[in-house]
């Protein structure tokens, strides 16, 4: 996978920590990994976003790199439009990526919130930068009630666009999962017919960089150059 894009089924759900987590991981590995954030969102232009989150987290090895950033935390069209701001188109996003893997063995492509959250005002989404890249696109997913529709919900929308995914990830895996969480671990691979990849455990971004880094192979299975495997029964 030299590009690989990261997408939630929703917004707030960790998906900034997973792909820190998955470029720390590569980085143990012995992979070169670059971080592409299409949109920012939320953000002042003087203020740490997302991609600087990744390099604090996962660590200076990272090359990192930002298209757009509004300032008001809305979807990256609406966000542009109120700015007067210039969107980012799907052509631009997998222009960059390409140029990206031209240097470096892996590429994260972090979406902004959902897979079909708009970017420009003709309706282009992170799923048609993936088709552009021809990218396989890995799901993030809370842990908790609810998560078993949206999950299903994005699966269902990758096929249809004849896009493939890895797998699910949980963005924020709870210390004490409530029975909800419990049962999900069996079920999200079953509605989504994808394999689950990965248990990142709640309040993993709050770690000293160097505790995240040494346990982020832990939190990731295989496919994600970790050592996690999914529990049995």
């Amino acid at each position: 996978m030299a590009v690989l894009v990261v997408s939630g089924t929703g917004t707030e759900i960790g998906k900034t920590v997973v792909t820190s987590a998955v470029a720390a991981a590569a980085l143990a590995a012995g992979l070169s990994v670059a971080v592409l954030k299409p949109a920012q969102t939320g953000v002042a232009p003087d203020e740490p976003g997302d991609a600087a989150e990744v390099r604090r987290l996962a660590g200076s090895g990272v090359t990192t790199a930002e298209l757009a950033r509004y300032p008001e935390p809305l979807a990256p069209d609406t966000a542009a439009r109120r700015s007067g701001l210039p969107t980012v188109s799907p052509e631009r996003i997998a222009e960059a990526a390409r140029g990206l893997a031209l240097s470096h063995d892996l590429v994260l492509v972090e979406g902004a919130g959902g897979l079909l959250v708009r970017f420009d005002k003709e309706g282009h989404t992170l799923a048609d930068a993936a088709r552009l890249l021809g990218a396989p696109v890995l799901i993030v997913a809370p842990a908790g009630l609810g998560t078993l529709n949206s999950t299903a919900l994005t699966a269902e929308a990758l096929r249809a666009r004849g896009l493939t995914s890895p797998g699910v990830v949980i963005g924020s895996w709870p210390a004490e999962p409530d029975l909800a969480s419990r049962c999900n671990l069996a079920d999200l691979p079953s509605v989504s017919a994808l394999p689950l990849l990965g248990m990142v455990p709640a309040g993993a971004g709050t770690l000293p960089p160097a505790d995240f880094r040494a346990s982020a192979p832990g939190w990731l299975a295989a496919p994600l150059h970790g050592t996690w495997s999914a529990p049995s029964g």
